[in-house]
């Protein structure tokens, strides 16, 4: 791998830790065998009354956590699995996402094995992203106006703006390093890996959690609706096939995640062993429209140059693509042109797929999930495929698209993400030597 100036003055990082909490398995054991047998997360969307007869013409699977139940506008009705513990003071703050990514944090704690000093220290920070929850505020706004404002809960707001995984994370892990929370859509955890990453190359944290979450709720889908942008298919295998000719739209996701990223001395000073080396990242915008992607895909184009740049690897190295691609017609077409402009058109065929076939697309939650399924692949020894694909688009007909699962990890991979307003992120991942580390 070439090298660009000022990188080996860089600390190195390291994934060292993960938890996930999604349709396709709550932890990695269940996400690993999903992502292998490419078994999706999809189930039913509820009927929502009085809506019940006009959603379900319009919106027919979601992607949700099973074992949990959050869709009570009431804390005290909310349900999880027994093996967590979440005291009544710190429930009473979280928003639906909040109970998912507090499971997750849990796991990503235990699987890095932090002691409470390593997690509760000035050189331990968190960084989060969440679109916060549209079912709570719809629910606080509106007690507020038919009830008055001393009828409304003192933690109505931090369980529901953008932040509140931030606010309530930090309280109840005692985080005393840098934190802050990341809203820029499909694109947000992204943004906070990067800046993460940023953290602990330039010095500033040892370690820090990477987190992220979203709703799964009439709230937080059916709005999607009036952009035309989700699957009207009730069959799991149509209703998210990127890259296939028919695809029509995604699927609403929700869950959580929590990575945790420490500097090679740190890791090394706990005998951790790491999933992947997280190289670098690059993002750009695309300046073009505030909802869909620039048509030939421009701003992804910089972001992915950026990755490479700053990493100092070629593109003819990248032998994994965890693409955004989430199943519509203009996302993927576009994603499709800039893989083609940074790598097809220099010779190099890495291999292409996207998870969101089985997962849904979780909007925040999407960057930070993929990284952990990437994260997971290479520590495991598979490289996941694209599933549902009948008829590849003539449109990526020059990409490597991966339609199985294979038994081999990938040893350079880039992992890509996209928001509205064209916010794009791409994140480098390198798989450890197992030899350098416990």
């Amino acid at each position: 791998m070439g090298q660009c100036s000022g990188i080996m003055d860089r600390n190195r990082v390291f994934i060292t830790g993960l938890g996930v909490v999604s349709g396709i398995g709550n932890d990695k054991r269940s996400v690993s065998n999903s992502l292998r047998t490419l078994s999706h997360g999809f189930s039913p969307f509820p009927a929502y009354p009085p809506f019940e007869d006009d959603v379900s013409s319009l919106v027919k699977l979601v992607s949700t956590p099973k074992g949990f139940d959050v869709d009570s506008l009431d804390f005290e009705d909310w349900t999880y699995p027994d093996c967590y513990k979440i005291r009544r003071e710190e429930m009473r703050g979280l928003a639906p996402h909040g109970v998912y990514v507090y499971c997750a944090m849990k796991q990503a704690i235990e699987d890095a094995t932090l002691s409470s000093e390593d997690v509760s220290n000035s050189e331990t920070g968190i960084y989060t992203a969440s679109g916060g929850s549209p079912r709570l505020v719809s629910s606080n706004m509106n007690r507020m106006r038919e009830l008055g404002p001393m009828r409304c809960s003192p933690t109505g707001i931090v369980s529901s703006i953008a932040g509140t995984l931030s606010f309530n994370l930090v309280a109840c892990f005692k985080i005393l390093g840098n934190s802050c929370g990341y809203s820029s859509a499909c694109a947000s955890s992204g943004h906070a890996l990067g800046y993460a990453y940023n953290d602990i190359a330039l010095g500033n944290q040892s370690r820090m959690f990477v987190v992220a979450g979203e709703d799964v709720n009439y709230e937080s889908v059916v709005p999607f609706t009036g952009m035309r942008a989700l699957s009207l298919e009730s069959d799991p295998t149509r209703a998210s096939c990127p890259f296939d000719r028919k695809r029509n739209g995604f699927v609403s996701a929700g869950g959580g995640v929590a990575l945790v990223l420490e500097s090679e001395s740190e890791m090394k000073r706990r005998g951790a062993t790491p999933y992947a080396e997280l190289l670098g990242w690059g993002q750009a915008s695309d300046g073009h429209n505030v909802a869909i992607s620039h048509p030939e895909g421009e701003g992804l184009v910089r972001a992915m140059g950026n990755a490479l740049r700053s990493t100092g690897v070629r593109a003819e190295e990248v032998d994994y693509i965890n693409a955004h691609a989430t199943s519509t017609l203009i996302g993927d077409a576009s994603e499709g042109k800039a893989l083609k402009e940074v790598f097809t058109k220099v010779g190099a065929n890495p291999q292409v797929s996207s998870t969101k076939a089985i997962t849904g697309h979780g909007l925040s939650l999407a960057s930070g999930l993929e990284a952990a399924i990437v994260c997971l692949s290479m520590r495991e020894g598979f490289t996941p495929g694209s599933a549902h694909i009948q008829n590849v688009d003539p449109e990526f007909e020059a990409l490597n698209i991966l339609g199985e699962t294979t038994d081999a990890s990938p040893s350079l991979a880039m992992s890509n993400s996209s928001g509205f307003g064209g916010a794009n992120v791409s994140v480098l991942f390198k798989k450890p030597c197992t030899s350098s580390y416990p």
